[in-house]
């Protein structure tokens, strides 16, 4: 997106996607929607790649992704529900994404209630607090779902189904690539919502900017090709 996010990335992305064997989403949260129309209906994404509606896509969550369990499978469920198989062929999530838990969307709320009249504007999706923790170091990461003795309840909950799509995405692009798959980056947001070079501070949390996708990936020495930038006409 080259504005602030809306720019109908979500219609452009699948439409691309038919030229692509792997989608990836490499920053970001559920804190925005892409929204796709097919024969399937009228879905408005948040944390699924576009590429889920494709047969013989691949779809990737990356590290760089603020992982909410709870809202992925209200996700997953919702596209299951209207005819499209989401299985761990088709979806892989990094071990390395860190999860955006509960907390962070209350936490979230009451930092908005605080400000007042000089809000920035949050979707209250715990974001701005997701990645503060991840910043000190104090997230989960979704590889360690593979020991839920160690966490909470709610972890089994909402985590423990999310176990057979987690996998080394790193590993996995870095195959793709040598076997000369064609990979799509699926950004969020818009630039100027980029945490360094948009419009502080009412930005995102995250660097939406194109020449992150590699990082948020789990592919830092890929290079980028080609980059395709939607804008808003009235701008």
């Amino acid at each position: 997106g080259i504005n602030w996010g809306d720019e109908g990335k979500g219609r452009m992305v699948d439409l691309l996607t038919e030229r692509y064997d792997v989608v990836v989403r490499y920053q970001g949260g559920g804190n925005a929607g892409h929204t796709v129309v097919n024969e399937y209906g009228k879905f408005a994404l948040h944390l699924l790649p576009s590429g889920i509606f494709r047969e013989g896509v691949v779809n990737v969550l990356g590290n760089g992704v603020a992982l909410d369990p709870e809202n992925l499978m209200a996700e997953i469920g919702d596209v299951s529900a209207r005819g499209i198989s989401v299985t761990p062929e088709k979806l892989k999530i990094s071990e390395r994404a860190s999860l955006l838990l509960p907390w962070h969307r209350a936490l979230d709320a009451l930092e908005e209630q605080r400000l007042g009249a000089k809000k920035y504007g949050s979707t209250r999706q715990g974001i701005a607090p997701f990645y503060s923790d991840k910043s000190h170091k104090k997230t989960v990461l979704a590889g360690e779902l593979r020991d839920p003795e160690s966490l909470k309840k709610w972890i089994e909950d909402y985590c423990r189904p999310l176990i057979p799509f987690l996998c080394d995405t790193g590993e996995f692009l870095s195959k793709a690539v040598e076997e000369n798959k064609r990979l799509l980056f699926e950004a969020q947001l818009g630039a100027l919502r980029d945490l360094n070079f948009g419009i502080y501070p009412f930005t995102t949390s995250s660097d939406t900017l194109s020449s992150y996708a590699p990082i948020g990936a789990g592919l830092p020495s890929l290079k980028l090709t080609d980059v395709v930038g939607v804008v808003k006409a009235y701008s």
